[in-house]
């Protein structure tokens, strides 16, 4: 079954409720008397209920796996088969040498694109970006 987002009621008008904001999209229970959303009339989107829970064997996991959180390199050689990793607030140096570590063993990081960090990063490092407005710098 295909998971739905549920949204607040005028999501898709207002900016300030969450309209081209992800961020802002959260949910609020409609609770006006000639609400069409409350009354859960056909064509308006999905209120939360009972039915839409998963199930109890998949709650808390991410694509089927127990999620683990990684604080160093000693968190990711613990990571077994049916395990995820989730890299926690960390700096860029240790971040760095967690990704690197996860490429050799081939780990899958949930929240880290592992390619594009490390590529990002040593660009950084060798000075072509300006890690600030992220453009390249021209030397005068």
């Amino acid at each position: 079954m295909k998971k739905i987002k549920f949204l607040r009621r005028e999501s898709m008008r207002y900016s300030r409720f969450g309209k081209k904001r992800k961020k802002m999209q959260a949910w609020r229970k409609p609770k006006g008397r000639d609400n069409k959303m409350r009354e859960k009339k056909r064509g308006y989107p999905a209120v939360v209920s009972i039915g839409y829970s998963n199930k109890r064997e998949l709650k808390g996991k991410i694509e089927g796996k127990q999620p683990i959180l990684v604080n160093n390199l000693k968190d990711l050689e613990k990571i077994k088969e049916n395990q995820i990793a989730v890299i926690a607030k960390i700096g860029k140096k240790k971040k760095m040498e967690i990704a690197k570590k996860a490429k050799e063993k081939k780990i899958n990081i949930q929240n880290v694109n592992i390619q594009r960090f490390i590529k990002r990063n040593e660009k950084q490092d060798r000075g072509l970006v300006n890690p600030v407005n992220k453009t390249k710098e021209t030397k005068k």
